[in-house]
């Protein structure tokens, strides 16, 4: 069975933060889980980062977008990568957070 084109920006997001060292987790969102919560939730350089996959121009759902917005406001980061960005995903976590 081959991959859905989220599943693809997933996985080269995963391999990105193996790369980097990030400590990351991907929440379960039904039952008990926390709704609208970003794809992964990461821990890079003592910074935390709420990053949203999206494929095929797709966008963050309003609760979605809700939970990115809290996380900002938290003093986190958060990231919205998809098949047009995922590649520059290490430069920018680099840039974004390390600064």
């Amino acid at each position: 069975m081959a991959a859905t084109p989220e599943k693809k920006v997933k996985i080269k997001v995963r391999k990105c933060l193996d790369e980097l060292g990030a400590y990351y987790s991907m929440p379960v969102t039904s039952g008990y889980g926390n709704s609208g919560a970003p794809d992964f939730l990461v821990c890079l350089d003592g910074r935390f980062i709420g990053i949203e996959c999206k494929a095929n121009g797709g966008k963050p759902t309003p609760l979605q977008e809700k939970n990115l917005r809290d996380i900002e406001r938290a003093g986190g980061r958060s990231l919205v990568i998809d098949e047009t960005n995922v590649d520059d995903l290490s430069e920018t976590l680099y840039l974004g957070i390390r600064n």
